[in-house]
This record gives C-alpha cells, structure tokens and sequence, in this order.
C-alpha cells in the first residue's frame, strides 16, 4: 500500500493557457500522472527541462509558500511562480503530515529574513545569519527534519560543500525510515545515491524513471574523475 503523504499528482493541460511557455518544455509538456511511492523521490536533469517548476506547483498545491518555509509562511518579494499550480490535482494519502518545508536554494536569504521577521520570545530566531551560507543552509534543513513530515527541496546541495552533502544525505535517508516523505531535485551525484530512492529524469524529452548510473549527473562526475586529464586536454583544444 502507498503510504506516502503526497501519493500521486495528475495535471489537466487544459487549464493552461494555449500559449503558455509552460507548453513548450519538452519533458513536461508529456506529463499527465505521475506516482510518488517511495518515502524519496529524486528529480534530475538538465537546466529548463521542467523539473524545479514541476516541483514548485506541487509544493504549491499542497499548501506552501511559492518562496519556501512551512505552510505557515506567507510573504511574498516577487511573484515569479507559474499557474502549473493550478492544473495540479495531488492525491494525498491516508496519513496526516505533522510537519513540512519548501525548500529553495534560490530563495533561501528571502525566507532566513522571514524566519527573523516571524521569531518572537517563544519562538526565537535561529540567526542563520550569524554562520556561512553553507552551514546556515544545512542548519535550517536540519532544524526543519522531523518524523512523518513532507519536505519538498530545491537543489539542496546547491550552497553545501561534498562533506556537508554527505551530512544532509545521512539525514535526508533518517528521516525517511521514520515516516517522512521527500521531492527533492537535485543535480548532487552524493544525494542521488540515497538507497532505495525513486528517480524521475526529465532528459531525453520525456519524464521517465532512470538508474543511478544512467543520470547524467552520476555519468559526468564519474568521467571527469576518471579521465580528468583526457577530458580536460579535449576541453581546452576546442
């Protein structure tokens, strides 16, 4: 049985306008269902190719905040998400989420303001301000993990250094055994090797699931760090 919170999404194209640009991604243009039935699913490709704004409106449709933060964030400094929002229908499963985060790599100074603005004397702010962006990236993440939550992530490893990647996939993989439930996209060969987890590639023209080792992300690393000097040599002849 599906016991994911977020267990499926269908789109209804028809609520889109004809010539939105929405139309014109390739990858996503495709998609009329998908099914989410692991506690982690990854999506990966290359930049346009649909995956952040598929991810977007579902976290939108679910109840987030289109910047980020959990449902309880409401602010608004530039309205740039699509309507895709509007033509999702999620089916939820039977289970109640008891926490939840959007998180956005470009958006993060906007919701670390928020995260100030909202701080009172019960509940006051962390100050991520006062540590690097890497380690105020992380912190936050962790800080928002909980058991039977649902965390919709956005290049997540964009401000992490390879070891703190390694932190947030050992997290990332915890949480998930105890309930939670993640839509991450990410381009990190280290988070994609989370065992267990669900890929959906948005490469070759069409949504379809892949293999660790047929994302390109794992394929570009693995050659570089195998044949960097060859690679490298070609590079620069060009």
């Amino acid at each position: 049985m599906n016991q994911q919170f977020i267990r499926g999404l269908e789109i209804d194209w028809n609520k889109i306008e004809r010539d939105s640009y929405l139309k014109n991604i390739e990858a996503l243009k495709g998609v009329e269902q998908l099914e989410f039935e692991t506690p982690i699913t990854f999506f990966v490709g290359e930049n346009g190719s649909g995956k952040s704004t598929l991810l977007e409106a579902i976290a939108v449709a679910y109840g987030f905040n289109p910047e980020g933060g959990t449902k309880n964030y409401s602010f608004s400094t530039y309205d740039s998400h699509s309507n895709l929002c509007e033509a999702i229908r999620l089916s939820k499963g039977f289970r109640q989420a008891k926490h939840g985060y959007f998180l956005r790599a470009e958006s993060f100074y906007n919701v670390a303001t928020k995260e100030e603005d909202y701080a009172d004397a019960g509940h006051p702010s962390s100050r991520f301000y006062a540590q690097s962006h890497g380690e105020s990236f992380l912190a936050l993440a962790q800080q928002q993990m909980q058991p039977n939550g649902i965390y919709i992530l956005d290049e997540p490893e964009a401000a992490l250094s390879p070891h703190r990647q390694l932190t947030l996939m050992l997290e990332i993989h915890r949480y998930a055994k105890a309930g939670a439930q993640f839509i991450i996209v990410t381009h990190s060969p280290i988070l994609l090797a989370i065992p267990e987890a669900k890929i959906w590639t948005f490469d070759e023209g069409a949504v379809h699931t892949c293999a660790y080792e047929d994302t390109s992300s794992y394929q570009v690393t693995e050659m570089f760090v195998n044949h960097r000097e060859q690679l490298l040599d070609r590079l620069f002849k060009e």
